[in-house]
């Protein structure tokens, strides 16, 4: 045993575990805090379909575009650097959002808060590599949990809290969970703690890429990916206007019902990731997931008012997808170089899928007038997972031309 393995967890590093935290607390509060108050922002400044649909669909955009200029950025200069540059970024753009005058500026603060999310996505890996390679894999529960809770949280306390100060203060609240984040950082570079050099974000090999886009298997968990992704955030973007309309709930309702969405990624991150790699089969898992999708939106489009708290829990265990996609990564790359290539490749093309949700969704509600046509069209996407499924559950490896 090493004595890195017996250095205990704490030993030098409060100031780094309390930092990684905090930053997994701000990766996900922009984007769950924004549309249960939506009907309160949009009697200040009118937001039409379209546009909504353009604020859901610029998280996974800004995640796919700023994550891959951020290991260029870390090149030149330090992980740690980055980071605090990130925070200040995602503080900015909540404030930015909350003192917004008019749709220009909720979309600018908007781009901001998730510019320094898709920055702060990248820097966490390699952060925890650096800090605690002895304890990669605890850190990496304790700050994906995080992020759940990140998650989860901001709905449930958006309504109430605009409620009691305003939508403005509902939103830019959360700058303040970013300015903590900065707190430790700040002290790990003053007192030189960041000097030592860390492990490099590193980038693919571009003769690995281009066979990528050659390979069945990497379309396939593209769009395994991809279909967790464009679900996810066409949900955060529309799913409380939907239920208030088709269920008849209160907006603190339909918040509390957008938690609950959330919230079903938290058992899928932690169980999913030990599940796949014991399976002989996993498209057992990518087919289940398509089945929670369609049935959710069945019963959000037939009897939306009936069991509204199932439907939103079954579309919410869809994006076990997501943790799936990560783990087969791995699973099915045998040397890092491909793992590195496949991993940007996945996570590019199924943020860009991502995108296309919020605005589909909007785009539909906008021309149809009504909920009908955006359901249906989840439904048919969710389908499409089957054909992926069929080519994950293969079992061969990109190397061995999958």
């Amino acid at each position: 045993m090493t004595a890195a393995s017996n250095r205990p967890l704490l030993a030098g590093r409060l100031l780094a575990i309390v930092g990684i935290v905090l930053v997994a607390a701000n990766l996900r509060t922009a984007v769950a805090a924004l549309s249960p108050i939506l009907g309160r922002v949009s009697a200040e400044i009118p937001l039409s379909a379209v546009v909504i649909g353009l604020l859901g669909a610029l998280p996974p955009i800004c995640f796919a575009a700023f994550g891959i200029f951020t290991p260029m950025l870390v090149r030149r200069s330090r992980l740690e650097v980055v980071l605090v540059g990130a925070l200040v970024t995602i503080v900015l753009g909540h404030l930015v959002r909350g003192f917004a005058g008019n749709v220009g500026a909720l979309v600018v603060g908007s781009i901001l808060a998730f510019a320094g999310i898709g920055v702060g996505n990248v820097l966490l890996p390699p952060l925890v590599k650096k800090y605690f390679p002895d304890r990669i894999g605890l850190l990496t529960a304790l700050y994906v949990t995080t992020m759940s809770v990140s998650t989860f949280v901001p709905p449930l306390v958006a309504v109430p809290v605009a409620d009691s100060t305003g939508w403005r203060f509902s939103l830019a609240m959360w700058a303040a969970v970013g300015v903590l984040a900065l707190i430790p950082w700040a002290g790990i570079l003053l007192r030189g703690s960041g000097r030592k050099a860390g492990p490099s974000v590193e980038e693919a090999r571009p003769d690995v890429v281009r066979s990528l886009w050659r390979s069945p298997l990497a379309w396939a968990l593209a769009v395994t990916f991809g279909l967790s992704s464009l679900n996810a955030y066409a949900m955060f973007a529309w799913l409380p206007v939907l239920l208030e309309d088709l269920a008849g709930v209160s907006d603190a309702t339909a918040g509390n019902l957008l938690a609950v969405f959330a919230l079903m990624g938290f058992p899928a991150g932690l169980l999913i990731p030990l599940i796949a790699p014991r399976m002989k089969n996993v498209a057992v898992l990518v087919y289940l997931a398509v089945a929670f999708f369609v049935i959710g939106y069945l019963g959000l489009l037939l009897a939306p008012a009936a069991l509204p708290v199932l439907w939103v829990a079954l579309v919410g265990l869809g994006p076990i997808l997501f943790p799936l996609a990560l783990v087969l990564i791995n699973l099915r790359t045998r040397t890092h170089a491909s793992a590195i290539a496949l991993s940007g490749f996945v996570q590019s093309l199924g943020y860009l899928f991502g995108a296309a949700g919020p605005l589909a969704f909007g785009i539909l509600y906008a021309v149809t007038g009504g909920w009908t046509a955006p359901l249906v069209l989840m439904i048919v996407l969710a389908l499409s997972g089957i054909g992926a499924g069929a080519v994950v559950a293969r079992g061969r490896t990109l190397e061995d031309g999958a």
